[in-house]
């Protein structure tokens, strides 16, 4: 039989997505109905934290509250997807929780294979999911996407699943640990794998944008795609830059001191030495790494700056919707 399920919530982080939200909710409570059905659970909720969306998304959400299946959880300003699962996950009150992106890139109906995954493995306490196909995504995005991932697994102490993204189930226990860590930025892909507990994995394949725009907000070489990577998952869960600068400054200071004595060699024995062509080459050079080193220095400094000044993480302007009982 396996484990038993009351209640299943699921956060969905949305910015203007007036479009998709009708086609989801009817495929959710679709899912949901069926689950219901076969005794999976007894009970959902559906948490849709609006993350200030400027569209009719809010008002659309507001008018299907009477169904009783939805917690529209309102932020105070953009926070960012991160921040909003967060929010999603604190008042939430299911027995597992799934959280997922609003724009059915990730359907649906694969929650019963999570769900299903979850009752087998009595102590599995994180589901997550793996792309087999990736359909409408350009080929750029997903090599970075597969570049990035190594990279961070190579030099941080944590472990990114490949072709893994935020599409997961967790259970309570896991939820309640994740809300234990206040860092400020937080990188949910390396947060889950940090707290630990036993992982498993369900295969699936991750479909287009249902109302036929670009598969991402968020453009591959973006300035906002570069900044997250850095203060989100590079920063947070690795110091290896820093020992990156050490080394390259010992390899720097001890090719210079090898110079000298090549220097003094070539004046003992009268051989021209370069002139200014040479020293301006060897001056911009380690200007510009000296500057490289101050600009992850500065990374580092800045999330000390933003961890000790303890901020909210994010603000919940208002919470509309009765949760199932």
């Amino acid at each position: 039989m396996g484990r038993e399920v009351t209640c299943v919530s699921v956060v969905l982080s949305f910015y203007n997505e007036r479009n998709i939200l009708p086609e989801l909710l009817q495929r959710m409570r679709a899912v949901f109905s069926s689950l219901i059905e076969k005794k999976f659970t007894e009970s959902y909720e559906l948490i849709f934290v609006n993350d200030n969306s400027t569209d009719e998304s809010e008002k659309f959400l507001i008018s299907e509250l009477d169904k009783g299946d939805i917690v529209l959880i309102n932020m105070s300003r953009n926070f960012g997807v991160s921040e909003c699962v967060l929010a999603g996950m604190a008042n939430s009150r299911g027995d597992v929780v799934v959280y997922m992106d609003a724009d059915l890139q990730d359907p649906p109906e694969v929650i019963p294979q999570l769900l299903e995954a979850w009752r087998a493995d009595a102590e599995a306490d994180v589901i997550y999911t793996t792309r087999i196909r990736r359909h409408g995504e350009h080929w750029l995005k997903m090599l970075v996407t597969k570049i990035g991932y190594r990279f961070i697994n190579i030099i941080s102490d944590i472990e990114l699943q490949l072709d893994s993204g935020d599409f997961k189930l967790l259970s309570r226990r896991a939820v309640d640990n994740l809300l234990q860590l206040k860092e400020d930025k937080p990188y949910m892909r390396g947060l889950v794998s940090w707290i630990g507990f036993k992982q498993v994995q369900v295969f699936y394949d991750r479909s287009e944008r249902f109302d036929g725009r670009a598969n991402t907000k968020m453009k591959v070489l973006s300035r906002k795609v570069i900044y997250y990577w850095l203060d989100r998952a590079l920063i947070s869960f690795s110091d290896a830059p820093l020992k990156v600068m050490l080394l390259a400054g010992f390899v720097l200071s001890t090719s210079s001191l090898l110079y000298i004595f090549v220097v003094i060699g070539q004046k003992i024995l009268g051989i021209s030495i370069p002139g200014l062509s040479a020293i301006m080459s060897a001056i911009l050079f380690l200007g510009g790494i000296q500057m490289i080193m101050l600009g992850f220095i500065g990374l580092y400094v800045g999330a000390i700056f933003r961890e000790v000044k303890r901020r909210p993480r994010y603000i919940v302007k208002n919470i509309m919707g009765v949760k199932n009982n």
